[in-house]
């Protein structure tokens, strides 16, 4: 009897093992293509237990976009805590991208989970905002690292923004960081003296 307590307490709550399904599903079959039902059962739940957490898929999605934009910042976080020089701070966002890409993903890796989502919602859903938000916050990561050695740094973070997409798109089609670590490479290559 206190073996099968210890194991309950010891049990996510319902909120994450769902943000966890939804995680799993959502990156896997999208989120048009992922049923609640699909997101209870994965997360082992009850269907009450969803909606005593969130009011709609909506907010699911939405919550969902946001833990993938938490979990950038950690990666980001920690490639620039380790980070010794100016350019090192720039390319910690490479960095962390790559990290991303060489998660585990229960069917590989085929693109940023937040485009994908962006992808499939339509214009003025908040998850696009979302997705909006984490790219303009990336860019402007971008900017003010460069902000320390380059005096006008706007145009070099758009253009290390645009690189930097463009990278994950290719990297999404064929699976693999390659991509981003050539992008990492040119943009390393840009910020020689």
């Amino acid at each position: 009897m206190a073996s099968a307590a210890s194991a309950v307490t010891k049990r996510k709550p319902a909120r994450d093992r769902l943000l966890q399904a939804a995680a799993e599903e959502f990156y896997a079959q999208g989120v048009t293509g992922t049923g609640i039902d699909t997101i209870i059962a994965t997360a082992g739940v009850a269907k009450k237990s969803l909606y005593n957490n969130f009011d709609s898929k909506d907010a699911l999605v939405a919550a969902y976009l946001e833990e993938r934009h938490r979990e950038w910042l950690a990666l980001f976080e920690a490639r620039l805590a380790n980070a010794e020089t100016p350019t090192a701070r720039v390319l910690a966002v490479f960095d962390a991208y790559a990290d991303h890409v060489n998660s585990e993903y229960r069917d590989g890796w085929r693109g940023c989970g937040l485009l994908n989502a962006a992808a499939e919602l339509p214009v003025g859903h908040p998850g696009r905002a979302a997705v909006r938000a984490h790219k303009d916050e990336v860019e402007g990561l971008l900017r003010a690292q460069l902000a320390e050695f380059v005096e006008a740094p706007e145009a070099l973070a758009a253009h290390l923004s645009l690189l930097l997409e463009g990278s994950m798109a290719k990297s999404g089609l064929e699976g693999t960081d390659a991509w981003v670590l050539r992008a990492r490479g040119l943009a390393e290559a840009l910020l020689r003296p």
